[in-house]
Formats: C-alpha cells, sequence, structure tokens
C-alpha cells in the first residue's frame, strides 16, 4: 500500500524560503500511471492545487504561485520535494503531499476524490 509522508519546518519566516519533502513507499514515483502534487489547505480555505511532478520529471504550476514554487524529485530516495520562496503569512497552511492519477494535464490538478491520495499534511506558519 502506498503511503505518503511530509517532513520539513512548521515555522517559516517571512521572506524566506519554504522547503517541504514527501517521502513515498511502497510503489516507484517513476510510474507512469500516476503524477505527484502539493496541495495546501489555509485557515478557513479549501484545497488549493500548487503544483505536480509526473513521472517523466515535468512540472505544472499554478499560474498565481508559479514564479515563487519549483518541484523536484530525488528518485534513488523515491521523494518529491517543494520550494516555495519569498513567502508571506498568506502562505501559512496545511501543505500536503499527494499522488493523483495521471488522465493529463488537467486531471494533474485534482485535489481531492478517488483519484487522490494525499498524505495526513503538515503546518506551516509563517511568523516572525
Amino acid at each position: 500500500q502506498v503511503r505518503l509522508q511530509e517532513s520539513g519546518p512548521g515555522l517559516v519566516k517571512p521572506s524566506q524560503m519554504l522547503s517541504l519533502t514527501c517521502t513515498v513507499s511502497g510503489g516507484p514515483i517513476t510510474t507512469s500511471d500516476y503524477a505527484w502534487s502539493w496541495i495546501r489547505q489555509p485557515p478557513g480555505r479549501g484545497l488549493e492545487w500548487m503544483g505536480t511532478i509526473a513521472s517523466d520529471g515535468s512540472t505544472s504550476y499554478r499560474p498565481s504561485l508559479k514564479t515563487r514554487t519549483s518541484i523536484s524529485r530525488d528518485t534513488s530516495k523515491n521523494q518529491f520535494s517543494l520550494q516555495l520562496s519569498s513567502v508571506t503569512p498568506e502562505d501559512t497552511a496545511v501543505y500536503y503531499c499527494a499522488r493523483v492519477l495521471d488522465t493529463g494535464p488537467m486531471g494533474r490538478m485534482v485535489v481531492a476524490g478517488i483519484g487522490v491520495m494525499r498524505g495526513q499534511g503538515t503546518q506551516v506558519t509563517v511568523s516572525s
């Protein structure tokens, strides 16, 4: 059974970079059936797709976050990572990594449902 586990600092100062890693167990992140996403949920708001790395290593990002977001992977460790630069308090959220059924560019942006498996999430607070 595939499991995903987020790790990283829970507190980041404004203007700094937020870095999170997702460790995947139970299956390789290079399998072509799935893509791997970062999703967040700010307080009082819904789930928000941030970006995805596909099995071939190609990436796609939410337009409003594109200039600040980078997703990469380490296939030797079966991990993928998120970097979000120049954070502000508005980036405070629970951050989730997720496996999504890869049905194409639109399908990779799905944040919930049958084809989505999320980790337990990790709270990140941006504050000085």
